[in-house]
């Protein structure tokens, strides 16, 4: 999805934009959701005809009700939609394990911190819910990661637009373009440790990934003490 396109559903479609793409990118579709954000509050400080603190209500309400459908999404039948439909997003039995073996270990950090890294972004939700991750520290992460990305992100971004319309659009070039390079680096990083990830991961959970999930196990079927004990 082009820049282009994005700064047109803005400007026609203005907060309900803003909180399909993000909240469709949250749910586990690769969607541009923080780009977004990021042009909708551009567009609010240069022209003034959308509301800031509005933004920042919508992409929240977006961001938090976007994970929590992913969440069940991966908790009553995350299996099954990956093996069915994983390939299409990139998301194979590799990155399933990698999920759990994260989110076994640092569940609460990656549900908060994620909401910050592209890819995180899109399947920290679903991850979470396909590693069981209990759902009241799911959601506190969820909730708090929410809403300091959304007013991080819209105060930023708005202080572009408004500094754009006294200076010129070079102000929004320049910190677009450092949104982007620190996205890419995210992204670098990621990858990087990519491997060795997915080498814990096999060592911790040898056996396949399961197609389907046949029933929502009770907590006392699904061993979950690295949760109390390191998250």
């Amino acid at each position: 999805m082009s820049s282009t396109l994005i700064d047109h559903l803005i400007a026609t479609y203005g907060y309900y934009a803003v909180f399909a793409l993000i909240a469709l990118e949250s749910i586990g579709i690769p969607l541009p959701g923080e780009t977004a954000l990021i042009a909708a509050s551009v567009y609010a400080g240069s022209t003034h005809r959308l509301n800031i603190f509005a933004i920042v209500i919508v992409a929240t309400a977006a961001a938090i009700i976007g994970d929590n459908i992913g969440y069940w999404l991966g908790r009553r039948g995350g299996g099954a939609l990956v093996a069915r439909y994983g390939r299409v997003v990139r998301l194979d039995s590799k990155k399933m394990k990698v999920g759990r073996y994260v989110f076994a270990r640092r569940g609460f950090v990656v549900v908060f911190f994620g909401r910050f890294v592209s890819i995180l972004r899109t399947y920290a939700a679903f991850l979470a819910g396909l590693s069981r991750m209990p759902l009241g520290r799911f959601a506190l992460a969820n909730a708090a990661g929410g809403l300091v990305w959304a007013i991080g992100y819209a105060a930023a971004a708005y202080g572009l637009g408004s500094a754009a319309s006294s200076l010129g659009s070079t102000a929004t070039l320049v910190g677009l373009g450092i949104t982007t390079t620190l996205t890419v680096l995210g992204v670098f990083v990621l990858r990087k440790r990519m491997h060795r990830l997915e080498q814990r991961a096999e060592a911790m959970f040898p056996e396949p990934v399961p197609d389907e999930d046949p029933e929502d196990p009770s907590p006392a079927d699904v061993p979950e003490p690295a949760y109390a004990s390191r998250c």
